[in-house]
């Protein structure tokens, strides 16, 4: 997902009929901003049991948005359910802008955005105001690059087992590995199958950065006064609110039988029949915590709204969500007086490595 590496994600509120209730994802560029997601959501107006959906699934990409456009048919002009969004943007604090359409059947304008998206009339203009708002949204966050100098060597460990996408890295690696040539260091990768052969060869790695899933095996083989760390930790650190997370890890250690524990994920990747959300956490948290809690699953834009019934939320990366989106999960649990921590940080506690996982940062 783009949004994921600038934080940035542009939401086209518009009135859009028909029978679906999911938004319209594009990804583009779109500068000065950069990298974008344009979601177009389904109409703020409908009625029946089908529209109230739409209405709800509209609502809920307000969560994760950085701007806002409320596209308006310009001869119409602003209903009862715009004037509300508008109400909900500006206390939101929420970048936005009205856009009206089908200006190519207006006669009469007055100084309102015009657009049309028969002709593209006022369309290059739109894109202007939206490229003004980028001082607004930019926020420059960083996964690894100010902890290195140049020259300096890091080990980036990618096990390829059967959940590894097809023909490529997944995003918190090719992030990773990014900033680490940004901030002229160099890189190499291994699976953790050649990760000593490696580290017998090379001169001493500044860090080792590895996948969560093979944690407690990459700590055994790199040397205690290595820095190590996982992807899933640099992506809690870049989406923020990374000590929020570590906290989260203690309430691993006071789950009972029957507790009821969220495990969501960003993404809604095919799961393998050894999946790390569904198969892997499970086992390894009933191990540590010696108990039988109740699991529940959850991927993609699903994300309960209320979470007081569960005792501890276990969330991924978040790779696949913008920085607004991860904020609004974590503030939602903290909120529900709910611990939640993530992947990497859950296996480093479980591991009895987090204290060494996260020295890098201290």
């Amino acid at each position: 997902m783009v949004n994921a590496i600038t934080g940035q994600k542009l939401s086209v509120v518009s009135d859009v009929k028909g029978t679906t209730t999911d938004p319209v994802k594009k990804a583009m560029e779109l500068l000065p901003l950069g990298p974008v997601v344009i979601i177009d959501t389904p109409g703020l107006d409908d009625e029946g049991e089908l529209g109230l959906l739409r209405v709800q699934k509209a609502q809920e990409i307000l969560e994760q948005t950085d701007i806002a456009v409320l596209v308006v048919d310009a001869r119409k002009g602003l209903c009862d359910a715009d004037r509300e969004l508008l109400k909900q943007l500006e206390s939101r604090a929420l970048p936005h802008i009205v856009a009206y359409n089908k200006a190519d059947l207006l006669h009469e304008r007055d100084q309102a955005m015009y657009v049309s998206a028969k002709t593209g009339e006022g369309i290059e203009a739109l894109k202007e105001r939206l490229g003004e708002f980028a001082k607004l949204c930019k926020k420059e966050s960083v996964l690894i690059r100010d902890l290195l100098q140049p020259n300096d060597l890091v080990i980036l460990v990618t096990p390829i087992d059967a959940s590894a996408p097809k023909g490529r890295l997944i995003l918190p690696q090719q992030m990773v590995l990014r900033e680490v040539l940004d901030a002229h260091a160099c890189a190499m990768v291994c699976q953790d199958t050649e990760l000593e052969k490696m580290l017998d060869n090379v001169r001493k790695p500044r860090l080792v950065i590895t996948d969560s899933q093979v944690f407690a095996k990459v700590s055994a083989i790199v040397p205690k006064d290595t820095m190590l760390t996982s992807f899933s930790i640099l992506m809690a650190r870049y989406k923020g609110q990374l000590e929020t997370l570590i906290r989260g890890a203690k309430a691993l250690e006071g789950l009972k039988d029957a507790d009821r524990v969220l495990i969501s994920e960003g993404c809604t990747h095919h799961r393998q029949c050894n999946d790390i959300g569904t198969v892997k956490l499970p086992k390894w948290i009933e191990k540590f915590s010696k108990a039988k809690p109740e699991f529940s699953f959850t991927s993609g834009n699903e994300f309960p709204q209320e979470l007081s019934e569960f005792a501890l939320v276990v969330h991924c990366g978040g790779c696949m969500l913008n920085e607004k989106a991860m904020q609004h999960r974590i503030a939602t649990a903290v909120r529900s007086g709910v611990p939640i921590v993530n992947y990497g940080i859950a296996i480093a506690h479980m591991n009895g490595i987090l204290e060494r996982s996260l020295q890098p940062f201290m």
